[in-house]
């Protein structure tokens, strides 16, 4: 979806009011946009000119290209948007057809790996943005978006808002956290945002990104860690610890229905009460000379 002709603009405005009104992310809708723009750029010609066959085409494009699983579906889902939604061709969605997941085991880190990973991390606000994201299982978007309100002592929960499918849920502070983060605080006394980066924004996820790599190799880990890892192994370390799954389940913030029609909801009093498995390692976060 171009910007070069004056008949493209409004395209692109009808879709961006289409995603708008139902309430996409920021995110998703640059995705979205970017993914269309580049549909209609493959072609060289506007996207609403396109057919099945041209998008078939560019799919197969993609794969030549070594792009990932997640790219190629996040294209799909912008593909699907546009023509369903955007140019109201109903006809078309359901033909675009999702790449098929691989079925990988995701990496996980033992207890001490997780603590040689996180004190290998030389910065005190990305090991303690970092060291948050493992002990309350977040994606690297939640952990980049708290706030120092969001922080709940009183009632030990934290809480995460506008999440993945902007949705909002509430998940345990463990008492280590709460100590490691108080340290924090008391050396950088962050105001709004609880890792702030640049002017009034938070610190982007680039930058925890780049951390979780410099401190895998400088912790001489032979596994690939990412925020992403941190999720996975904290979730492995609930189950291990005998956690309820149904409690893991509101934890993680899953809100697929194919999931969660299978779990019921658990209180906030029922999260707090949950003991974390960071609880039982010793990890200190002290600030830098």
């Amino acid at each position: 979806m171009t910007d070069t002709t004056a008949a493209v603009r409004p395209l692109r405005r009808r879709m961006i009011d289409d995603m708008s009104l139902r309430n996409l992310s920021p995110a998703t809708q640059r995705s979205y946009i970017h993914a269309v723009k580049r549909f209609s750029q493959f072609h060289g010609r506007s996207p609403d000119q396109l057919g099945l066959e041209d998008v078939r085409a560019f799919q197969v494009y993609l794969v030549s290209q070594g792009v990932s699983w997640g790219a190629l579906n996040q294209t799909v889902c912008a593909l699907r948007f546009f023509y369903g939604v955007t140019l109201d061709r109903a006809e078309i969605p359901e033909r675009i057809v999702y790449a098929r997941r691989p079925r990988k085991l995701p990496e996980i880190l033992s207890a001490e790996e997780v603590v040689r990973f996180l004190e290998a991390v030389p910065s005190l606000k990305a090991r303690t943005a970092l060291t948050t994201a493992y002990t309350a299982r977040f994606r690297a978007s939640e952990a980049v978006s708290l706030k120092v309100a969001d922080i709940d002592s009183g009632r030990m929960v934290i809480q995460v808002r506008h999440g993945k499918g902007a949705k909002d849920r509430t998940v345990m502070l463990s008492p280590p956290l709460l100590g490691i983060l108080r340290t924090y605080w008391r050396s950088t006394r962050p105001q709004d945002w609880l890792f702030p980066g640049r002017g009034d924004k938070p610190i982007d996820v680039q930058v925890l990104h780049a951390a979780c790599r410099s401190a895998t190799k400088a912790a001489g880990l032979v596994k690939k860690v990412s925020v992403h890892t941190l999720r996975h192994s904290f979730a492995t370390h609930l189950l291990e610890s005998g956690t309820d799954i149904r409690i893991i389940q509101v934890l993680l913030g899953h809100s697929n229905l194919s999931t969660t029609a299978r779990y019921t909801h658990v209180a906030a009093t029922t999260i707090s009460r949950t003991q974390s498995p960071f609880d039982r390692l010793t990890l200190e976060v002290v600030p830098p000379n």
